[in-house]
């Protein structure tokens, strides 16, 4: 028995990992596949916002085991990062001044969620801090570099968030995602005509008993084109030729409007 032992102690610590990983394996075996109905969205001058339908079908092997719970799905589309500054105004000497500010790095510049329940009934506060599921569960890094949450940092966090729902780019639909078959969903992602233009990623995520199964992403590329496009790059790639060809044109006008009312 003690021969049996030595010639098996080399390989034991590799044999203790290989049952270590199979254990940590998970016993379901569930796979999203997700179609979205457009993958590029063109804003023209007549755009007042759209639809993205989002469909996905849910896949199990003979390996899967039966659960009596229904599955959640958990719907997200992220815009392009931003750096976001928000601030704070107080009263001095009967004056409304900034005072306080915090800035946010990467954040994402349009956030919607569409959930086929709440996105705090479907999973544990952890699993929806990593992928940050939901507007209370966003990554709120800051340049401060401050150690510890204080309520004045909420209270900036709030506001940037209620401010961004004002604006339209930051949605949540609680039971968004419906089921037209037992291991079918569909949700539709609404676009609004002030959304950034970018590259957008749709993440979906597959819960049940809260517990994360599958994800799967696509991207959708929401652009510019015509004459909105031709104006974009005309700014931002070639500003001081865009400042001119405004200048003139704002002394053209002048000038047009000064000899059509101009009295004899």
């Amino acid at each position: 028995m003690k021969e049996l032992a030595t010639a098996f102690s080399p390989v034991l610590p590799a044999f203790l990992a290989l049952i270590a990983i199979l254990v940590g394996r998970p016993v379901m075996a569930e796979e999203l596949i997700v179609a979205l109905s457009s993958e590029e969205v063109k804003i023209t001058s007549n755009f007042t916002g759209t639809g993205i339908a989002v469909f996905g079908a849910i896949e199990r092997d003979a390996a899967t085991i039966s659960r009596g719970s229904f599955y959640d799905v958990v719907v997200v589309l992220k815009g392009p990062p931003e750096t976001v500054v928000t601030r704070r105004k107080d009263r001095l000497l009967g004056i409304w001044l900034n005072s306080a500010a915090r800035t946010y790095p990467d954040m994402p510049s349009f956030y919607a969620v569409n959930s086929s329940r709440p996105v705090a009934e479907v999973a544990t506060a952890p699993v929806l801090k990593r992928f940050q599921l939901g507007f209370d569960n966003l990554a709120f890094e800051t340049t401060e570099h401050e150690e510890a949450i204080t309520p004045e940092d909420i209270s900036f966090r709030d506001a940037f968030v209620r401010l961004k729902q004002q604006a339209g780019l930051f949605r949540q639909e609680h039971y968004g995602v419906t089921f037209p078959g037992t291991n079918v969903f569909q949700t539709t992602l609404q676009i609004p005509a002030n959304v950034p233009v970018g590259r957008y990623e749709v993440a979906v995520y597959l819960f049940r008993d809260s517990a994360f199964l599958a994800s799967d992403s696509a991207e959708i590329r929401i652009s510019k084109t015509g004459f909105e496009q031709f104006t974009f790059d005309l700014a931002h790639g070639y500003g001081f030729l865009y400042g001119a060809i405004c200048v003139v044109l704002a002394i053209f006008t002048g000038w047009l409007a000064g000899v059509i009312f101009r009295k004899d």
